[in-house]
């Protein structure tokens, strides 16, 4: 019998990987394609963004909400150590991935946010990530998910 408190914590790993896998994929695309048109994006899109085209929006995903979020679902697995992540851990009490869990859950709300306003509109998949973002901070503030990544 799987415990409460560890299928939490796999199912905090898996909501990581599968955003992680999500956003490598359209990253890299957004890299290869600056353009946005082998994704389907139109140029226009970028007319109230700070942004010519799609290639630093593309690193910034693949390496914030993909690489990263791909190592914090493997470290609340696993337990990596990493004093660089330590030093950036706000929570000393709790496991370096946890508090990255959190910060991770506000990377994604704070990116939705930013999309929202330089597109000026919303769509079905803002709101399904936003929804995901909040799901990442529920499941990471889970008091038994919490009690497992206490030191």
């Amino acid at each position: 019998m799987v415990q409460p408190t560890l299928g939490r914590s796999w199912l905090l790993a898996m909501m990581h990987g599968i955003l992680g896998i999500g956003a490598l994929a359209g990253g890299i695309m957004l890299i290869i394609d600056p353009t946005g048109n082998a994704i389907g994006l139109p140029n226009t899109l970028l007319e109230h963004s700070p942004f010519a085209n799609f290639l630093i929006p593309g690193i910034l995903l693949m390496l914030v909400l993909g690489v990263m979020p791909l190592i914090i679902g493997i470290s609340l697995v696993r337990y990596i150590r990493s004093a660089l992540c330590e030093k950036l851990n706000l929570f000393p009490d709790r496991y370096w991935g946890w508090t990255f869990s959190l910060y991770i859950g506000f990377a994604l709300l704070i990116w939705i946010m930013a999309q929202v306003y330089w597109i000026q509109a919303a769509s079905l998949i803002h709101l399904i990530y936003f929804a995901w973002g909040i799901g990442i901070q529920i499941v990471t503030l889970w008091p038994g998910v919490q009690q497992r990544y206490s030191h």
